[in-house]
């Protein structure tokens, strides 16, 4: 449209007949998305502006959009000359006007039309422009300067002021982290980081690009994925600048950086889940922390550990380090720490800890975490923290049967990660969504989404709740009839629970093998029965009531089917007697039916 705009312009100011056909002839094939013509034709009507040309100059340095009394602090220009200048654009066609000056302000109706203009600046003449620019925002317009850093930053960027622009990237982008603004704080923090490497290196120096180097790991985290190589490479170089300041001799004034790089390298291996480096790691932190007897890293490193120990099958070791965790958390000295260390510690561990305590037994108790949790995290009004508490609580909400509330939350999750270009919790998401799915009985649909969903999972390096990923999309395909998959998904699953140490889901992994070996067209009943009977050693090794229930109940089915109606009684009926709460749950009201029907 601008092409077509300038052309006719052209043509309409052509001094002759003669001149408008030789421009009409110079248009080019239409195959073009952006004929140089159009480049050319910019630039004349620029040229033919007269002095009008130098403000929109000016305006282009400031950027598309700019105020008139900030164009008057820069150009230094009587008012008459300076609004005269400014109707000759509008008139043109190439500024947009609102309001009246000295208060209006000015849009370049094209980012191409501001390009033109920038373009014609000479190298040291728009270096000498911008140093003016930023100069005049720091003293006469603070409040934007101190509201939009990044502004103050690209024009010191552009004046060769590399020091201070940095300083200001940086600000910029702990401003963006601590409002959710994940792709915008990565990029700003990586400019920052951009700018110091050319710098002659100073302790102070050092000490800053440190800091930023740490803080670029979390918005990479959400972003790029916890273990994607931009993720991991940011963890490395923060690591190596703190060995290489160490070895000068030079101390970190923030006590708390060594622990976000090892958060660091703990986040890593989790999400590639390798169950033996994550628990190595989650001990290295916790065991500095106590060392040093800080509050901070000891909470993280019992946060740490009950997660390394609740997917490594440790359930109840799990549970009580969740606990300590949550007794040292104080919300008015811990809740800015989330962008420190992923999400908000309570909110993290609330979270894992519903898992950890439906697993053990204990649905009530689950719900009431997954309620404080979501709570705290809607408090907080921070978009990491939320998005992580609604995908690992909405899981709890599916092993309770409350699938309404999955699929809500998997919806919000869905909305808020794509909002915020968070592209794993985006998957995450999704996958619950088909988890939920298959749960339900909606098997294509579970197949559709589960299956897409993994591919961005693993695109982003994650590797972690595959077993669970893998084990509902053999059950989908199972309901299908599509037994070559559903044995193929459900061995991946097995095999991925060997291979990584995850053996949180492993005793529904083997309930579920147990379920699609009946489901074949020639039902192998004892193949089923040892699956779940080792469904049922695995459960009770690891204390894990609910996934015993579970099995117990596969077990009776088959036991009653074959007409052993005493021994599926004898077998369901203490699992279903050691409960104390959560009878409202679906898992226990099936088991209640189920032992109701064997007399």
């Amino acid at each position: 449209p601008l092409f077509v705009e300038e052309m006719t312009k052209a043509v309409l100011e052509a001094e002759s007949e003669g001149a408008a056909r030789r421009t009409v002839a110079a248009v080019p094939s239409p195959t073009l998305a952006v004929p140089a013509s159009l480049h050319a034709s910019l630039m004349a009507r620029l040229d033919r502006l007269g002095p009008a040309k130098e403000v929109a100059q000016i305006g282009s340095a400031i950027g598309r959009e700019f105020s008139h009394a900030l164009l008057a602090s820069v150009a230094r220009k009587p008012e008459a000359e300076l609004g005269s200048a400014l109707e000759r654009l509008v008139a043109a066609g190439l500024l947009f006007r609102q309001g009246v000056p000295p208060h209006a302000t000015y849009l370049f109706k094209h980012a191409l039309v501001q390009d033109a203009a920038y373009g014609t600046l000479l190298r040291e003449p728009r270096r000498a422009l911008h140093a003016r620019i930023a100069e005049i925002l720091g003293s006469q317009f603070a409040d934007i300067a101190e509201r939009q850093p990044e502004l103050l930053a690209r024009h010191c960027t552009e004046a060769g002021q590399i020091e201070k622009a940095a300083g200001l990237w940086g600000k910029a982008g702990q401003r963006s982290l601590e409002r959710s603004a994940l792709v915008e704080a990565a990029e700003q923090l990586t400019r920052a980081l951009t700018q110091i490497a050319v710098l002659p290196v100073t302790p102070a120096l050092r000490r800053e690009q440190i800091n930023l180097q740490v803080a670029l790991i979390n918005p990479l985290m959400h972003v790029k994925g916890y273990a994607a190589p931009e993720t991991k490479a940011a963890v490395e170089r923060a690591r190596l600048l703190i060995e290489q300041a160490k070895a000068l001799g030079e101390t970190l004034e923030d006590p708390l950086m060594l622990f976000s790089v090892l958060y660091g390298f703990w986040a890593v291996n989790y999400i590639a889940f390798n169950g033996d480096p994550v628990r190595e790691l989650a001990t290295q932190f916790l065991a500095l922390a106590e060392k040093q007897r800080a509050t901070i890293p000891l909470m993280i490193g019992h946060r740490l550990m009950g997660t390394s120990l609740l997917f490594t099958g440790d359930i109840g070791e799990g549970r009580v380090h969740y606990n300590r965790a949550i007794a040292l958390y104080d919300p008015a000295a811990h809740r800015p720490l989330a962008m420190r260390f992923g999400q908000d510690v309570r909110v993290s561990t609330l979270s894992f800890r519903s898992l950890a305590l439906w697993a053990l037994g204990y649905p009530e108790a689950a719900l009431a975490d997954v309620a404080h949790a979501l709570k705290d995290a809607r408090e907080i009004g921070q978009a990491v923290t939320l998005m992580y508490a609604l995908t690992a609580t909405s899981l709890t909400h599916a092993y309770c049967g409350n699938y309404a509330a999955t699929n809500a939350q998997s919806d919000e999750i869905v909305a808020l990660a794509d909002d915020k270009g968070a592209v794993l919790w985006k998957a995450f998401g999704a996958l619950n969504q088909g988890c939920a799915l298959a749960m339900t009985g909606k098997a294509s649909d579970a197949v559709q989404i589960i299956t897409s969903g993994i591919a961005v999972w693993r695109s982003t390096g994650a590797t972690v709740w595959a077993p669970l990923f893998q084990s509902h999309l053999a059950s989908a395909y199972a309901e299908l009839g599509q037994l070559d998959d559903a044995l193929r998904c459900i061995g991946e699953a097995m095999t991925t629970v060997e291979t990584t140490r995850e053996r949180w889901y492993e005793a529904d992994v083997h309930r579920i093998a147990g379920e699609i070996a009946l489901k074949s067209p020639k039902a192998d009943a004892a193949k089923a029965e040892t699956y779940f009977e080792r469904a049922l050693a695995v459960s009770r090794a690891q204390q894990a009531k609910s996934w015993e229930l579970r099995a117990a109940m596969s077990m009776a089915r088959l036991w009653r089917d074959q007409g052993k109606r005493r021994q599926a009684r004898d077998l369901l009926a203490p699992v279903y007697g050691w409960f104390t709460e959560g009878f409202d749950t679906l898992d226990l009201k099936e088991a209640r039916a189920l032992l109701d029907t064997q007399g």
